[in-house]
């Protein structure tokens, strides 16, 4: 790996990995640091190119930032942790276990797509023309040069299979909100895809652990930490 990925760290125990989305840092997770390290290790990471990482020279892809997750896991000689991501971070979370299962204990996607078309066209469609117009001035401007790469992953990415979500073995939990900015049979298909997923849609917009983070944070224990559910 070409950087060394910033993070921030509180409790102990089992390691749960918080990804973050499109546009944001480890500091979206605010309300749910505390809560959730009475029961875990929890480490809340900035993406590359995000808050306190830097871009680095590797490619700014989804895949490229499931290939950092992997990198930043074994600087930290962690071997399996449960992943919690959300939006990108939720895609990124979804294309390492794909690849790299043994490292996952629990899987938690939240407001995740597996495709650009997963994205409800209202705010689909503002973004394609943000990212139309900062391709036009990349090559003049390093900051636009710098929001065209954030806007092209929502533009271009992910592209995964459905037939894949078949491999998924580990203990999953997909999440999304009742008005979200995914599309609600797009967030069902995931969670009928992937084999004994628990699908749960929460009141309320794509930023849940944000806006409605006591519900959210709910949810998460109890999928979590319920010693009737832990499988691990």
């Amino acid at each position: 790996m070409d950087i060394r990925l910033s993070y921030t760290e509180r409790g102990s125990g089992f390691p749960l990995i918080l990804l973050h989305g499109n546009g944001e840092t480890k500091e979206y997770f605010g309300h749910q640091m505390n809560a959730f390290a009475r029961y875990a290790r929890v480490i809340a990471i900035d993406s590359r190119g995000y808050g306190g990482s830097p871009r680095g020279t590797a490619a700014f892809t989804l895949i490229q930032f499931a290939e950092d997750l992997l990198g930043f896991l074994k600087e930290q000689g962690i071997n399996k942790a449960d992943i919690l991501g959300f939006s990108d971070g939720a895609n990124t979370a979804l294309l390492f276990a794909l690849k790299y299962p043994s490292y996952v204990g629990k899987l938690i996607l939240v407001g995740g797509n597996l495709n650009p078309l997963g994205v409800r066209l209202h705010v689909q469609v503002p973004v394609i023309l943000g990212y139309a117009a900062f391709s036009l001035c990349a090559r003049f401007s390093r900051g636009a040069a710098a929001r065209k790469e954030v806007l092209g992953l929502m533009v271009t990415q992910p592209h995964i299979a459905r037939k894949k979500l078949r491999r998924l073995a580990m203990p999953v939990l997909v999440m999304a909100g009742s008005h979200d900015m995914i599309k609600d049979s797009h967030t069902r298909e995931i969670g009928h895809d992937i084999p004994g997923s628990v699908l749960c849609i929460l009141e309320g917009d794509h930023f849940l652990a944000d806006r409605q983070w006591e519900s959210f944070n709910r949810e998460v224990i109890h999928f979590l930490w319920d010693k009737k559910q832990r499988l691990r």
